[in-house]
């Protein structure tokens, strides 16, 4: 005999409600705000109202109490919010695993570095490696409404890429690239995914690239681009950040600062740093198509150093006194080759007496954060960039008001 059945089945839910809807209502519950809950979903406000009032008429109630106070949620609303929350963490953990193993995503980011990895087999092709540098980033766009405008930040080229809801905070973004490719125009999806985050604009800079500019070429024009957005008379406290070989840029902005007796930012952010231009610390990739492999390290710090010693103090992050240095943030990937030198300079900040975190993300491929558009660790690693700035930017009792959440 079967077993006992419903007498009267449940009404269907409407075909029409997506899980955008869901996506949109679980984001202001949580945060009580449309403003914040849009920059957290990389929409605009309006039309993050728009969803959550077709949601409201696809239900039949009204889930939010509004007013020009405060947002809260209703009885229907709160009687939502757990089975919303359930549902779409049942649907991305099957989602995750699905792609999982079926190697969906690997195989997504292994084609799209396929064209730079055969154009970087030979170095003195400076226009096919810039070109397909190019076309990697190509392939992804900034955010909604981010306002992108071309400056000139103390003789460096750059854009100033603002979000709708911004702060007078400032990143001042440098760009990866193996200091010889790379441009402000190519990174402005990931330093708007970035300045969305952290509700500041952010300054991208144009520096001079090897080997035609060898170091300190670029140091000089980040220090440059940093002193004129500090004096600039419209920003507030300042976060560095960058990824790959502008990870050891980035310190060897904060040492040059330093050496000068200058202010430091509040907070340097460091993606997937390459910082050890000797390769003593890097080893061998788990699938070299995804990685930043040790022979290709080499090949460009020769670029980049045209002569000088890797073990200029400006240069040497693991082994130069790092005192007084501001917060750092420190990003890795699991299988890429530069983890351990990441580890190793968390170690070395905080042996220095400075603030350092690190997080490993479970990633296969270095500078995994150019894929925030659609991998998952990118995109949680960008909310973690957002909330460091927001921290060290903020003074006392500011932080936990401009907190999402």
């Amino acid at each position: 005999m079967d077993g006992p059945r419903n007498v009267l089945a449940l009404p269907q839910t409407p075909d029409a409600i997506e899980l955008r809807h869901l996506r949109a209502f679980v984001a202001v519950a949580e945060d009580l705000s449309f403003s914040r809950a849009a920059q957290r979903l990389f929409i605009t406000q309006p039309a993050l109202s728009r969803q959550i009032r077709g949601l409201e008429r696809l239900v039949g109630c009204d889930l939010f109490r509004r007013s020009t106070q405060r947002v809260e949620l209703t009885l229907a609303g709160e009687a939502l919010l757990a089975r919303a929350r359930s549902l779409l963490a049942d649907l991305d953990d099957a989602i995750s695993v699905t792609r999982s193993v079926g190697g969906e995503l690997a195989g997504r980011m292994a084609l799209l570095w396929e064209p730079w990895a055969r154009a970087s087999a030979d170095l003195a092709d400076l226009d096919g490696i810039r070109a397909a540098v190019e076309e990697l980033h190509g392939q992804f766009t900034p955010p909604q409404d981010v306002a992108v405008a071309p400056v000139i930040a103390g003789g460096v080229p750059a854009l100033r890429i603002t979000p709708e809801a911004a702060s007078p905070a400032a990143v001042l973004y440098l760009h990866g690239g193996g200091h010889m490719s790379g441009s402000a125009f190519g990174y402005r999806h990931l330093a708007g995914a970035i300045a969305v985050a952290a509700q500041a604009p952010a300054l991208v800079v144009d520096y001079r690239l090897a080997p035609e500019h060898p170091y300190p070429a670029a140091v000089q024009d980040a220090v440059n681009a940093y002193l004129w957005l500090r004096d600039s008379g419209d920003q507030g406290k300042i976060v560095v950040a960058g990824d790959s070989s502008a990870g050891g840029l980035v310190m060897s902005v904060l040492l040059a600062l330093r050496e000068r007796d200058l202010p430091v930012p509040a907070g340097a952010a460091l993606l997937c740093p390459w910082v050890d231009l000797t390769g003593r610390t890097q080893r061998p990739p788990q699938d070299s198509s995804l990685v930043f492999s040790p022979d290709m390290a080499h090949r460009l710090a020769q670029a980049y150093l045209a002569g000088q010693p890797a073990d200029d103090p400006l240069l040497d992050p693991l082994h130069t006194p790092l005192a007084g240095l501001p917060p750092l943030l420190i990003h890795a990937a699991s299988g890429d080759s530069v983890l351990q030198e990441a580890q190793l300079l968390a170690q070395h900040a905080s042996r220095c007496g400075v603030e350092a975190k690190i997080t490993v993300y479970p990633v296969p491929t270095h500078d995994f954060h150019i894929f925030w558009s659609f991998l998952p660790e990118a995109r949680n690693a960008i909310d973690e960039i957002g909330r460091f700035v927001r921290t060290v930017t903020s003074t006392p009792g500011e932080s936990a008001a401009r907190q999402p959440g």
